[in-house]
């Protein structure tokens, strides 16, 4: 049948109530969709735009899981499909909603992020997965940190992440193992980064990372083991079997040096102040912002005894601490510091604002200039 005629037929289909001519109606469409360039052309025609538009709708609600499932597959390339019916598909079960999240040319970014925040995790994966995924969606990923999403899109070599985004993968990774492989992959992945990386990944992948980088595998797993045992054993020596614990000044001096070591070796991230803080080693968390941010370890404290928690969330923000990680690390500080910073409730709220729509480097200084006046 040629598409003339094949289009007479779906005219005349769709003025029919028939429930039978509906069904019909949605798969001589979906054949259409078949005959080539030409088709492509009528059905981008304003007439058969409108007419698609008035009745796919109520089509779709009514037509069985099967039908539904071919049309996504027979639509998930159509640059001519309805948005509506595309958005509609892409919030169907997965089977039937996959074909379109992943190739649909009508699914734009804004209706990617709607998917991210109404569909089920399977949904999210797909997005992730999708190729030349936008960077606001991969913004809002990375803002969700759902892990199986976080994997996924590590596994996107297409994907637009930026330097900064594989470097919040990276901090992720120390929590979500699945991140480590597609990471130690990552064609983003640059020698500062595999680095970073270094620290989480087991032998195997660091001999990987070590070749493709060209690593000093063998600093780099002297400082890593150094750090380990400055930092969880807090042990200045042994004698004679007897474990000995240095005084607080010597903890201190050795804390800095851990600091400096981490610093030096590109492995003190922000993940790493959020460890220090469940460790219950509050001295450690100020110390590695003031070293992260450059701050001067006055300004830190100074924003750690006030009542304006937002100063500590612009402190924060500074060196790239994600907004959703800050709530916790506002707690333990106040555990571990008498309360401190105050505020309370509103002063929480308050905290929300520092991570607004701006560079760590804006909050940096607008840290600085806010403790200075304090």
């Amino acid at each position: 049948m040629s598409v003339a005629a094949k289009t007479q037929e779906i005219l005349s289909l769709a003025r029919s109530r028939a429930v039978q001519d509906r069904e019909r109606l949605l798969l001589a469409i979906v054949d259409l969709c078949d005959a080539g360039d030409s088709a492509n052309a009528l059905m981008e025609s304003p007439p058969v735009q409108g007419l698609l538009s008035s009745i796919f709708m109520s089509l779709v609600v009514e037509a069985e899981r099967d039908i539904r499932r071919r049309l996504s597959e027979k639509l998930a390339t159509a640059s001519w499909a309805p948005v509506a019916l595309i958005n509609v598909l892409a919030l169907d079960d997965i089977e039937i909603a996959r074909p379109v999240i992943a190739s649909s040319p009508v699914l734009q970014d804004q209706d990617l992020i709607r998917l991210l925040v109404e569909a089920t995790v399977e949904h999210q994966i797909e997005v992730a997965r999708r190729p030349q995924l936008g960077a606001p969606v991969v913004a809002a990923i990375l803002e969700q940190n759902e892990p199986a999403v976080l994997t996924a899109l590590a596994g996107n070599a297409t994907a637009r992440v930026t330097p900064g985004d594989l470097r919040r993968l990276i901090g992720a990774s120390e929590r979500v193992a699945a991140l480590r492989t597609p990471l130690s992959r990552h064609p983003g992945l640059t020698d500062d980064l595999a680095r970073e990386l270094y620290l989480w990944v087991g032998q195997a992948l660091r001999n990987s990372l070590a070749n493709r980088f060209r690593l000093d595998q063998a600093a780099l797993d002297a400082a890593i083991a150094e750090s380990v045992r400055e930092a969880h054993g807090g042990v200045q020596h042994e004698v004679e079997g007897t474990v000995v614990f240095p005084k607080e000044d010597e903890r201190e001096d050795i804390e800095k040096r851990l600091l400096a070591k981490l610093d030096a070796a590109g492995q003190l991230r922000p993940g790493y102040l959020l460890r220090a803080l469940r460790e219950a080693k509050l001295s450690l968390f100020i110390g590695g912002l003031t070293t992260l941010g450059r701050y001067d370890p006055n300004q830190v404290r100074k924003a750690i005894d006030s009542d304006r928690p937002e100063l500590l969330a612009l402190a924060c923000a500074g060196v790239g601490i994600d907004r959703s990680v800050f709530p916790t690390i506002l707690d333990l500080v106040r555990e571990l510091n008498g309360g401190q910073p105050g505020g309370g409730a509103e002063g929480t709220r308050r905290a929300a604002g520092a991570f607004g729509p701006f560079s760590p480097d804006i909050a940096r200084t607008a840290f600085v200039q806010a403790i200075a006046k304090v």
